[in-house]
């Protein structure tokens, strides 16, 4: 794929664009988003995902324009993970619903900017190294372990009656930000940064920011291995993580409150990494010459599989949300 240099400046203009839109046309103005107006929003931007994968088929092709939409569902679906993170975390610092769009609007630019790097340093190492991709395959095999280990947890603790844990601590650059500047003790407006007593101050809706940017850091070590698992090329890539976190913030209001109904999300994602981990290694071994015999998932293939995983875990987590609230009003009665 032959990206020209003006594409590149044509999609940073198009994300600042719509970033900077964000930032003073929904997030100057704090105010609490209606499931409505999250909806409407959620629309345009999935929307603007599509126009610039249809750009995608008529300028480079069908190949391309799939892996686009692979990845683009892929990043889409990871970003519920992300979500139920952010949920607590905003929970834990107990940020007044009408601020919450700033602080994920500027989390959301932090990690988009360190997500940039790591598309950069991830085509920098696949297209050198072809042994990567059995890290990334590592990984990504890992991960789906662990939203397995995640899933099987959350089923526990629901049969047991218990709530589901939602315990956030703070991660090590908070901590060390929160030890060594001084930070009011409660929210002044929605500033991030404010004078008391002489004194510069940041304040704790500036902590959350930080947090959620460098949480979603974490996220991009199985995202952004995830996505190389779809397609070689950094625009694709870069393309389809920033469509995936502008829509995050439009998301996060549509459906909270609604992430309890998908109560096998971790074994969806569970399988949609496991396959990708398949994919990965395939890809790695043939290149060394080892399991020829076994063909690599093709594209096409790759975004049905992955479509029909999140149908089924949609359309099972319904069900099963649905046979335990009837469960429970029984033992209620």
């Amino acid at each position: 794929m032959t990206v020209y240099l003006w594409e590149w400046f044509v999609l940073g203009a198009v994300v600042l664009a719509l970033i900077l839109f964000d930032l003073f046309g929904h997030v100057r103005k704090a105010h609490e988003p209606t499931i409505k107006e999250a909806a409407i929003w959620s629309c345009i931007y999935i929307s603007l995902a599509v126009a610039f994968g249809i750009s995608l088929l008529v300028r480079h092709g069908s190949r391309f324009a799939t892996e686009y939409f692979a990845g683009y569902i892929t990043e889409y679906s990871l970003s519920l993970d992300n979500i139920f993170v952010f949920i607590i975390i905003i929970a834990a610092f107990k940020v007044p619903r009408i601020y919450q769009q700033k602080v994920l609007m500027y989390g959301i630019v932090i990690a988009l900017a360190l997500r940039f790097v790591f598309i950069l340093l991830g085509a920098a190492l696949v297209e050198r190294y072809i042994w990567v991709f059995f890290i990334f395959g590592a990984w990504m095999l890992y991960t789906a372990i662990k939203q397995i280990i995640d899933g099987v947890q959350e089923i526990r603790e629901r049969d047991s009656n218990h709530e589901l844990s939602e315990e956030y601590e703070p991660n090590f650059t908070t901590r060390l930000i929160s030890k060594y500047v001084p930070t009011t003790d409660g929210y002044v407006g929605d500033r991030l940064i404010t004078r008391h007593a002489g004194k510069t101050m940041i304040t704790p809706l500036l902590l959350c920011i930080v947090s959620i940017g460098s949480v979603d850091l974490m996220f991009a070590l199985d995202s952004i291995p995830a996505i190389y698992g779809l397609t070689k090329e950094p625009f694709i890539v870069f393309a389809a993580n920033s469509f995936a976190l502008l829509g995050l913030r439009q998301m996060f209001f549509l459906i909270d409150g609604l992430l309890e109904k998908l109560i096998y999300l971790h074994f969806g994602l569970a399988a949609i990494l496991g396959f990708i981990a398949l994919k990965l290694v395939l890809h790695a071994s043939h290149g060394y010459g080892y399991l020829e015999a076994i063909p690599e998932p093709s594209i096409i293939f790759s975004v049905a599989f992955i479509i029909v995983a999140i149908l089924i875990t949609v359309i099972v987590s319904v069900l099963g949300a649905k046979r335990i609230e009837a469960r429970s009003s029984n033992t209620a009665e």
